[in-house]
């Protein structure tokens, strides 16, 4: 069966198609199709389905140039995933509107579905956790959602945290006190905030005590009022600190709880935090519990198969 979209025009045509026509030749390798360009057209010849979901896939590509957007390997296949669910024009919805503008005037936009649903409950929660496995954009658009809160005056302060447990390596070995011990730790933080609001303005926010960054046992007896509050690495968080942080929020703040559960660095036998908070908090009004999946992963396509492997992994353990 063939299957022809029309792009309509020659400079989409040769955006969709990529430098040498290799985003054309992805999608034929991963549906097993036969493609060919006439004009500004693109021919899809091979098995009903696959024709079908190649077109929707291009359709949705299109979506993606329209908006000005580029197209990489990561984005080729996730609208692909999108297009065998049947849900492929929800990509042109996920590109409208801009989370926040970096320093450099580079606008922020969700990239899949998930990170929509995960930036809308957000704004419209006062506590949302974002959950999923690394890569997903979780931390990084929590911080650029902080950044657009404060440049629009909602909240006067930006603190973000995270708890100092250690990957496999002791804190009591590395040098200096206490502060330069867990930076490493908050370095993911550091280089968001500083991509947003530019090196310059970002020292001196934090000179100015309006940025904080800390780690959790910091938080313990204060308030945190008008603020935009984001706990990272929070699978590292036991019950006890995810109690305490929580217990944190102040009139007029907005908190983001992110983690990854299957990466949790805690000691054997002690329980996350994080999977307590969201069992216990789930439903409860005005807290999002988002869940991100190896679908919402940008990075490196390698990544989204890495994460899968190991999800295969856990759910074999789980059944023996």
């Amino acid at each position: 069966m063939t299957v022809t979209v029309d792009t309509g025009a020659l400079d989409k045509l040769q955006r969709v198609l990529g430098v040498f026509d290799e985003n054309l030749a992805v999608l034929s390798r991963e549906l097993h199709l036969t493609a060919r360009v006439e004009g500004t057209s693109i021919h899809l010849e091979g098995e009903e389905e696959a024709a079908h979901i190649g077109a929707e896939t291009l359709r949705s590509l299109l979506a993606v140039v329209e908006e000005g957007e580029e197209i990489d390997k990561t984005r080729l296949l996730y609208c692909v995933e999108l297009a065998r669910e049947g849900h492929a024009a929800d990509i042109a919805g996920v590109m409208h509107g801009v989370v926040a503008v970096s320093a450099r005037g580079k606008p922020v936009k969700c990239k899949t579905v998930g990170q929509k649903k995960y930036v809308e409950a957000v704004k419209s929660h006062t506590v949302t956790f974002g959950v999923g496995p690394a890569g997903t954009g979780k931390t990084y658009l929590a911080v650029c959602l902080a950044v657009a809160a404060y440049k629009s005056k909602e909240v006067e302060r930006i603190i973000l945290t995270r708890p100092a447990v250690e990957a496999g390596e002791k804190l009591g070995f590395l040098p200096g006190d206490l502060q330069t011990k867990v930076d490493p730790y908050l370095r993911p933080l550091y280089d968001a905030l500083q991509e947003m609001f530019g090196a310059e303005t970002y020292a001196k926010l934090m000179e100015k005590g309006t940025i904080e960054v800390a780690p959790l046992a910091y938080m313990r007896g204060r308030t945190l009022s008008d603020a935009f509050v984001i706990l990272d690495e929070a699978q590292n968080a036991t019950r006890e600190q995810m109690k305490m942080f929580l217990t944190r929020l102040g009139e007029g703040s907005k908190m983001v709880v992110t983690g990854d559960l299957t990466q949790t660095d805690l000691p054997e036998g002690k329980t996350s935090g994080l999977r307590q908070a969201v069992s216990l908090l789930k439903g409860v009004e005005d807290i999002a519990v988002c869940t991100l999946g190896d679908k919402d992963v940008v990075r490196h396509p390698l990544v989204t198969r890495i994460v899968r492997a190991y999800e295969r992994e856990e759910k074999r353990r789980k059944e023996k």
